[in-house]
């Protein structure tokens, strides 16, 4: 029954987390696309621009790990109904900015409504999903990423051109439209998430017992009490080794629209060209994440797309063909969210209960620190140099450290036994 039940528990929960996450994430990074005409209307240069998308992650930061110990007490229906509708509010206040101080509060407040909310939706695949299997579904939830990018740049192409539509800038309609799906969503979760397989009534009383037979062969984490995690180094390594994935994912994020757009397109060709890189990435990550599930191996699957992805930084900061140099970004991106789609089986091979939502919002949280730094590096630069070139050099540095790092902290984590898990994989799959 392995591979019907988790089948169906794939096909019942994943398309709407992955719209969860394409809302969150499009309410995120929107202002990507808003920057191509909303920086000269207030007044936005590129280091401000750098800084104030960079500051949703220190209020994200601050509030993760509280918000995920909250989830893990009081189950993720409530509290990420609780976050969508918060971050619905707080992206649609962004239409009425009209400075930097204005741009950077309401970023620093939407890192704060939506902390909590991707690592709480790691934590409860966990609870559903066993080891052997993870990799593939978490790469279906991060896939929503580059496909938020291959929607949400097109479309928001569209909205910018409703420049002047009852007298407001295309830019605010972008903010003010799309933040009404998160309201949405977050009633909708109330009615479809169930707190766990015990509460699911979609499920036969054999298929609840079939998932729990398959948790009850679970090597036996070390950690389940919060001091302990946060004594383990491994903890901090993992957080270094996703802040580099992380410093990459959005320097490229924020940035991609506005280095499409030196390349001489107009604003809605930019939007299109902008997301064929998402696109392949889309497909890539998933395709590397089974890979790394039907081998039971993750170290060198982390590593490996993380040097893939620093290989594609440096050829865009050398290539001056717009084809080369899209290619180059297209490898970068593939190799930095193939890295984090594999990059969150680690945490719960050693972590387990309230350790385990509360190590994977401290790691998530520092590691998003990255999307500080990541936007701002390019956003100095970019004022300093007049160019990308030298952005895009010291984004890749982030990628060479997460691959080292994976290496050192990989030979301390230990592993099912790769002949057990083989067999586990292929006994689900069958």
């Amino acid at each position: 029954m392995g591979r019907g039940v988790f089948a169906r528990v794939t096909w019942r929960l994943m398309p709407f987390m992955a719209l969860l996450y394409i809302v969150a994430y499009l309410d995120r990074v929107n202002i990507g696309s808003a920057a191509l005409t909303m920086n000269k209307d207030i007044g936005l240069t590129p280091e401000i621009y750098g800084f104030g998308a960079g500051i949703f992650f220190i209020g994200y930061f601050l509030f993760e790990v509280p918000s995920n110990v909250i989830l893990e007490r009081v189950g993720a229906r409530i509290w990420i109904s609780r976050i969508m509708l918060t971050w619905g509010v707080v992206s649609m206040a962004n239409a009425f900015v009209t400075g930097p101080v204005g741009f950077y509060a309401v970023r620093f407040l939407l890192g704060l409504a939506e902390a909590g909310f991707f690592p709480g939706m790691v934590f409860y695949l966990t609870t559903w999903f066993p080891s052997p299997l993870r990799a593939r579904l978490v790469a279906l939830f991060l896939a929503a990423v580059p496909l938020t990018n291959v929607i949400g740049g097109p479309l928001s192409g569209l909205i910018l051109g409703m420049e002047g539509f009852h007298h407001l800038h295309g830019w605010q309609w972008l903010f003010l439209i799309e933040g009404v799906p998160s309201l949405v969503l977050g009633v909708l979760v109330l009615l479809w998430l169930p707190k766990g397989p015990a509460d699911a009534r979609w499920l036969t009383e054999e298929e609840r017992g079939a998932i729990a037979d398959a948790f009850a062969e679970e090597p036996e984490q070390h950690h389940t009490e919060l001091l302990p995690m946060v004594k383990d180094a491994r903890v901090w390594m993992l957080s270094g080794i996703y802040f580099g994935l992380v410093v990459a994912q959005y320097g490229i994020n924020f940035w991609l629209p506005l280095i499409v757009r030196e390349m001489g397109f107009s604003i809605f060709d930019t939007t299109l060209v902008a997301a064929v890189p998402y696109f392949a990435t889309m497909f890539a990550m998933v395709a590397w994440s089974r890979h790394s599930d039907a081998r039971s191996e993750r170290v060198w699957h982390i590593a490996v797309a993380a040097l893939a992805g620093a290989a594609g930084l440096g050829g865009a900061a050398l290539f001056h063909a717009p084809l080369l140099a899209l290619a180059a970004m297209t490898l970068a991106l593939i190799g930095a969210y193939a890295g984090a789609a594999v990059f969150w089986t680690l945490p719960p091979a050693f972590l387990g209960g309230p350790a385990a939502a509360a190590g994977i919002a401290l790691i998530n949280s520092i590691g998003n620190l990255g999307g500080f730094f990541g936007p701002n590096i390019m956003g100095w630069l970019k004022q300093e140099t007049g160019s990308f070139t030298a952005g895009l050099g010291t984004l890749s540095l982030g990628l060479i450290g997460a691959a080292v790092l994976v290496v050192l902290v990989g030979r301390t984590i230990t592993f099912a036994g790769r002949a057990a898990a083989l067999e586990r994989y292929t006994r689900l799959n069958a």
